[in-house]
């Protein structure tokens, strides 16, 4: 592993999707790279959140699980060197006289000449069920992050949420689980439209609008859940092993906001090279903002490498920022 006094010359803040590509990417480059990021393992909330579940809206691939796409960027990155720093998390960055930036951890000091930020939307926790006695059965029977799909087998699961999440989690349980339902609090779901209809032609049961009411279980394990009308009074229960709560993430991007970056509320303000308010710093994936801005990881993917160019640019400046096409490149097996 490298010294942290080693200087590098593109830092990457971020171990995410947009930060494994962007590590790749500077490898292309053949610059000198290092990656911090705060969790034990890469691939951030793909890994994390939804490391099972099916992913249609990547570049080259018609469907691909959050594992598999986590496996195939490690396999890019692992084609160069590159320094891995896991479980820190970036507290301040400063400019000193020669130009290099000072990156103050909760482990160390790393130095780096440029640096691509590509925390996504940072530190993340699930929205919770406001439900008396739900903490009770967190982590047995009320799960808020799907992780081993095997435990669903031949299990009645109930998912509420009305986004892409709570409709994809529904679609991918649906041929192991021995029944799924959706409950949604309005009639209308924010996901595609698309899976919503694949959703409707399933033998998914669908139930809106309705809200979780009551729990009802015992030593962590529900064996049922109460749904109200979202406006009447009508209830109807539901005999379950396990309920999914999808309601969405909240999150911080933390210190960031410390590092007298330009923001738009808690998004790094960018122009069209993906570069900051600060010159040498660069920024792309859902961190970002700009005019028009669609967040989706197919976005990112186009992001990092605009990023790392600039990024070049600024380290060479009599080199183009525009690379050779990779078809021009060979590796060895």
């Amino acid at each position: 592993m490298a010294s942290e006094n080693e200087l590098y010359d593109v830092t990457i803040i971020g171990g995410g999707p947009i930060g494994m590509f962007s590590a790749f990417y500077a490898g292309m480059r053949n610059v000198k790279t290092k990656v911090i990021e705060t969790l034990p393992v890469l691939g951030g909330q793909v890994s994390l959140l939804y490391p099972d579940k099916t992913i249609y809206d990547i570049g080259g691939y018609a469907a691909v699980t959050g594992k598999e796409l986590i496996k195939q960027l490690t396999a890019q990155m692992q084609l160069f060197d590159q320094a891995l720093c896991m479980e820190e998390q970036v507290q301040t960055i400063q400019k000193n006289d020669e130009g290099v930036f000072e990156l103050t951890t909760n482990k160390g000091v790393h130095y780096s000449r440029t640096i691509i930020i590509t925390t996504g939307q940072g530190a993340f926790k699930p929205r919770k069920l406001m439900l008396e006695n739900a903490e009770s059965f967190e982590d047995k029977s009320l799960h808020y992050i799907v992780n081993h799909l095997e435990q669903y087998k031949d299990k009645t699961v109930a998912i509420c949420g009305g986004g892409d999440s709570a409709v994809d989690w529904a679609l991918t349980l649906e041929p192991i689980a021995k029944k799924v339902y959706l409950i949604h609090r309005r009639n209308k779901f924010r996901a595609h439209e698309a899976t919503v209809e694949q959703v409707k032609q399933s033998s998914i049961e669908l139930l809106t609008p309705y809200v979780p009411h009551k729990l009802i279980g015992q030593d962590g394990n529900l064996s049922s859940v109460v749904f109200k009308e979202a406006k009447g009074e009508g209830l109807t229960e539901i005999n379950l092993d396990y309920f999914v709560v999808n309601y969405g993430f909240s999150s911080s991007i933390g210190p960031l906001k410390n590092w007298n970056i330009a923001l738009d509320k808690n998004e790094i303000i960018v122009n069209p090279k993906m570069e900051t308010s600060i010159e040498g710093i660069y920024a792309a994936g859902d961190i970002s903002t700009y005019d028009g801005k669609i967040k989706l990881i197919a976005t990112g993917f186009g992001e990092a490498p605009t990023a790392v160019n600039h990024a070049v640019h600024f380290l060479h400046p009599k080199e183009h920022a525009q690379p050779y096409q990779s078809t021009n490149l060979s590796f060895d097996e």
